[in-house]
């Protein structure tokens, strides 16, 4: 009896908070609004840029790439396809301005993959977010890289005697173009990304797709120097109609054929793989 009276007296007391104090702790109240998809995307878009900031060596495919494409081609097709590299590059800087952004907008689908096989985005859909935010965001980030790029190009053409005659504006109109088509173009990378197992695999698609569509087009000579069956393909290539309408813009005119056909193909890639990307992505 004795040994049950001590057992029963050393029984720790159990702690029942009172109503106040868990009212305290829980903090009544309205629930906080749910945010707007425009706000919940440009945060995902800001987590794009802190990992720039932490990671800093990202930011080298927009700034030593577009400035080895720059040198490398100018002064190894200026003098074989132009008087001087000089008056090559007038032709040519719009066309790897656009063949450097272009290439770049694979990272978008490499870095959701490499995201994806992390976890980080099964926890991003947990969120009481808009769905779709975590992959608009991140291209929303990836839309400075776009700009840095284009920027460190024109930069190198100045140096190199590149003059737009379309001045600022021309070259500010160009320069947009560029942008929007880039980011209609990264919801093809995102929906690979997506799709595929690795981010070795994303590259591999990525490079397989983007070499023809930069290189077969008139990036680097005028369409009529080539035979007619690869000037077919050169004129129906997006890549084709995003040059001409760059090169318009900062020679101070404007090209409403192949401006329409480009923006045509970028409402095509944002509706078409904007579509596929989300139906992947809520099936996942």
């Amino acid at each position: 009896m004795s040994d049950t009276t001590t057992t029963t007296e050393r029984a720790p007391s159990v702690y029942v908070p009172s109503t106040e104090a868990l009212a305290t702790v829980l903090a009544p109240g309205a629930r906080p609004p749910r945010p707007s998809a425009l706000s919940a995307s440009l945060t995902f878009g800001w987590r794009a840029l802190l990992k720039i900031k932490h990671v800093p060596e990202q930011l080298f495919d927009v700034t030593a790439f577009p400035i080895i494409m720059v040198l490398m081609f100018t002064y190894l097709f200026g003098g074989a396809l132009a008087d001087s590299p000089r008056d090559y590059l007038q032709f040519f800087l719009p066309g790897i301005m656009v063949t450097s952004v272009v290439m770049i907008t694979m990272y978008t689908g490499i870095g959701l993959n490499t995201d994806i096989e992390k976890g980080i985005f099964d926890r991003f859909r947990t969120l009481p977010v808009w769905r779709p935010a975590a992959l608009v965001g991140m291209i929303f980030g990836d839309v400075l890289r776009y700009i840095l790029a284009a920027v460190v190009i024109l930069s190198v053409g100045l140096v190199l005697g590149f003059r737009p005659d379309g001045g600022v504006l021309g070259v500010a109109a160009g320069i947009g173009l560029l942008v929007v088509f880039s980011f209609a173009f990264s919801w093809v990378w995102t929906f690979f990304g997506l799709v595929l197992r690795s981010e070795k695999s994303v590259m591999g698609v990525s490079m397989m797709v983007l070499f023809p569509l930069t290189f077969l087009s008139n990036v680097f000579v005028e369409p009529s120097t080539m035979p007619g069956w690869l000037q077919a393909f050169v004129k129906v290539n997006p890549i084709t109609h995003l040059v001409a309408s760059v090169r318009a813009a900062m020679a101070g005119s404007s090209d409403p054929s192949n401006t329409m056909w480009l923006l045509l193909w970028s409402a095509g890639f944002v509706v078409v793989f904007g579509t596929l990307t989300m139906y992947r992505y809520n099936r996942r």
